[in-house]
């Protein structure tokens, strides 16, 4: 062959078959569509002239080069056409009968040296290539969805793979444009094994009624920098399809954590699958349609029926870069600040972060050097919490440790006047335990800001069993007068993000500390093939391996998952003083400041 699969022959010709069909057209491959279904393979050169007209029109592609893409792509109904084929990608619904049946009847049509790729991303290769007459030439090519768009490609061997095949589609994988990353035969690979995992957590989350459908999307979106909620994504995806994924998850890890969440089962049960049939958690214009319509579960604006508590001042406790940038926060929404700390000089140093960080908005032209000034004005330092005697918000930010925010709490209610919100930012802690520090529980709330606090748009509102309508109103009256997102839930612990995060960050070290896959591999396919601004293996030494260490802690002690437990070698690296880039080396290595 002059070019490495030349003709390329994709059976199943559904969203994501047609996707490959494609790219492997774009890229100059002679392309065998097959299904078995005459719509779908009218739908698929439909779809096909459909896009290349609209890069026709984008001047992305010019005529000559659409007829050429166009005369490469052909469709049928004959499973016999791949005879042609240099290799096979096979894109069938996801089932071992469907796909086996598919694999056997190839076997006596295929060339013995064509290479066979399944695009299975919950299925045993290993168990299809066994069905195999020739399982050497058997391997997993797992496309993300948009193919088109999306760079990532799994290519999964398996124990009876020859290394040829799967050099040869590597170099393929890399040839359409694509980031190829080496796998073993797991069910859900790199990328859906993190993913989808996590996508179960907050359907359970959801089900729980521990947050609305929207707060859980939002929490996420704002909070980690994901193109799309959770929920949003398993409508997307398709809620059958995440629990057949989840399925073979659980038959492999046994892990509780895997085991599909009840309200996957109802849904897909009921025919509630999401996008493609018009409702799953959120209700659609039509079947197949991207446009979310109201429904009963949408919340309905302006009914909130208690009124918040006037804030005019706020009291910021501590002196840290949290502390400092909650500070900024307010003043740049009009409010005076009082910005207390253990020492005067402290508290001095964290206005003088203040200063620096207006400084360098202004420097990018974010703000007036008027403006800037006017922030600073507002903020007044203090070595002594007696300060807060007169705020009308009283919010701490010192060291994520019970006992001294329980000490912080219990001075704030002696210095605070009657009425004043006292408000935690733990992102960890029981904001109950705070508010029993304390002779008046129904005035604390919770009020997790995200770090860096300017920059972040999530807060995650807090209210325990004792917190008051009122308090509760207030936070968020609060929160949309500094043009801050916020999202109700309850106190328990991780809150909504972390919740989901750090479970998400803790399987990615298993899947290293097992040998599965590189540190670097899963990043890129967190990164390229789930939409993640950053792998878990660089988010974890950004936010530190001992705060991530502690709140894994917290979270496998409130809900005794076992699955939740730290990975040991999270353990061990924390052991090492080895905590990410505060100190030169996590999962990597740093350069010294």
């Amino acid at each position: 062959m002059d070019t490495p699969f030349s003709t390329v022959a994709v059976v199943g010709l559904g969203t994501m078959g047609t996707g490959i069909a494609e790219v492997l057209a774009h890229a100059g491959r002679e392309v065998i569509g097959i299904d078995v279904s005459e719509q779908a393979t009218a739908h698929a050169v439909a779809a096909l002239e459909a896009s290349t007209a609209r890069a026709v029109r984008r001047e992305r592609l010019t005529e000559s080069e659409r007829e050429d893409i166009l005369a490469r792509f052909r469709a049928g109904t004959d499973l016999r056409a791949a005879a042609e084929a240099d290799l096979v990608i096979e894109v069938a619904p996801e089932s071992y009968e469907i796909k086996q049946q598919i694999f056997r009847e190839l076997d006596g049509i295929v060339r013995p040296d064509t290479v066979l790729a399944t695009g299975t991303n919950a299925l045993s290769v290993t168990r299809l290539a066994a069905e195999s007459a020739h399982p050497e030439r058997v391997l997993g090519l797992h496309f993300f969805n948009p193919a088109p768009a999306m760079k990532l490609v799994e290519v999964v061997s398996s124990v009876l793979t020859a290394p040829a095949a799967v050099a040869a589609v590597t170099d393929l994988a890399a040839a359409l444009g694509k980031e190829p990353v080496a796998v073993g035969d797991r069910p859900g690979f790199v990328a859906d094994g993190l993913l989808f995992g996590y996508l179960n957590q907050a359907a359970a989350m959801y089900e729980a009624k521990y947050a609305s459908r929207e707060d859980i999307d939002a929490a996420m979106r704002l909070g980690c920098g994901l193109p799309m909620g959770p929920l949003a994504l398993l409508d997307l995806i398709g809620v059958d399809t995440a629990r057949t994924v989840l399925d073979a998850m659980y038959t492999e890890s046994q892990d509780r954590l895997h085991a599909p969440a009840p309200i996957l089962k109802q849904l897909s049960e009921a025919g509630l699958t999401g996008r493609k049939s018009g409702r799953g958690f959120y209700t659609y214009a039509e079947s197949g349609s991207d446009e979310v319509v109201r429904d009963a579960a949408t919340p309905l604006e302006g009914t909130r029926q208690a009124r918040g508590r006037e804030v005019r001042s706020v009291g910021v406790a501590g002196s840290g870069t949290m502390a400092s940038g909650i500070a900024e926060v307010f003043a740049k929404a009009g409010y005076d600040v009082v910005l207390a700390a253990r020492s005067a000089e402290k508290a001095v140093a964290a206005k003088a972060r203040v200063a620096k960080s207006l400084s360098r908005s202004v420097d990018k032209g974010r703000l007036t050097a008027e403006a800037a000034a006017k922030t600073l004005d507002r903020i007044t330092p203090s070595g002594s919490y007696e300060s807060f005697a007169d705020v009308d918000l009283a919010l701490e930010a010192v060291a994520e440790d019970l006992e001294i925010k329980r000490q912080l709490f219990a001075t704030l209610d002696k210095v605070c006047k009657p009425g004043a919100v006292l408000a935690t930012t733990t992102s960890s802690l029981p904001v109950v335990a705070c508010a029993r520090a304390t002779s008046r529980p129904g005035d604390v709330i919770g009020l997790h800001f995200f770090n860096p606090a300017p920059a972040m748009k999530l807060v995650e509102v807090v209210r325990t069993v004792l917190t008051e309508d009122d308090v509760h109103a207030t936070a968020r009256e609060v929160c949309a007068s500094i043009k801050k997102h916020p999202v109700d839930c309850g106190d328990r612990a991780g809150f909504i993000v972390n919740a989901l995060l750090f479970p998400y960050l803790n399987n990615a070290i298993k899947m290293v500390q097992e040998h599965y896959a590189s540190l670097d591999d899963i990043d890129a396919a967190m990164k390229l093939g789930g939409g993640y601004p950053m792998g878990p293996f660089e988010l974890l030494d950004v936010v530190g391996l001992d705060v991530s260490l502690a709140i894994e802690k917290v979270l496998h002690r409130e809900f005794r998952e076992p699955g939740l437990a730290p990975a040991p070698l999270l353990e061990h690296l924390v052991a090492a003083g080895c905590l990410g880039r505060k100190t030169g080396r996590g999962f990597r290595e740093y350069a010294r400041r």
